[in-house]
């Protein structure tokens, strides 16, 4: 599975520590920054991986920052786009079964390194059901419509 990460100052540690374990694990990651601790804004790596996530050039997406929120905030503007903040497995589950996210956002501050690749392997793990949550995010997919990228 092809992956997209990015992260900013916030996130930039647990964003290597992902980098690492994800590949060791056999996905395919392209990091999207930043690659230095610097403060950066997290707007300039949410959206260009957000809008690479929404035209198909990824799979799925990861976004870090301090506490996940602003990277979450930033994806979701972008028209396609379903970023789901979670801070346990549970949540990563059901991002992915009932609300069809293809971005998980972390916060760098709140979650510690192995439970953010608990978190990490469960969303990218997890499936999409379909049935009766098709028809809610088709709900939410309809609000792009009226949006430009």
């Amino acid at each position: 599975m092809r992956i997209a990460i990015g992260a900013d100052h916030g996130g930039y540690e647990l964003k290597r520590y992902l980098v690492e374990s994800l590949t060791a694990l056999g996905y395919q990651v392209e990091d999207f920054g930043t690659y230095r601790p610097e403060a950066v804004d997290y707007p300039d790596i949410a959206i260009p991986l957000a809008r690479a996530v929404a035209a198909g050039e990824y799979e799925r997406g990861i976004l870090i920052c301090g506490t996940g929120i602003g990277m979450s905030i930033t994806a979701n503007k972008v028209p396609g786009v379903r970023a789901a903040l979670c801070t346990d497995g549970y949540m990563a589950r059901k991002a992915r079964e009932h609300n069809d996210a293809q971005i998980l956002c972390l916060g760098g501050r709140v979650v510690g390194p192995d439970l953010a690749l608990e978190i990490a392997q469960t969303f990218l793990a997890g499936e999409f059901q379909g049935g009766r949550h098709a028809r809610r995010v088709g709900k939410i997919a309809r609000l792009d419509e009226t949006r430009s990228p």
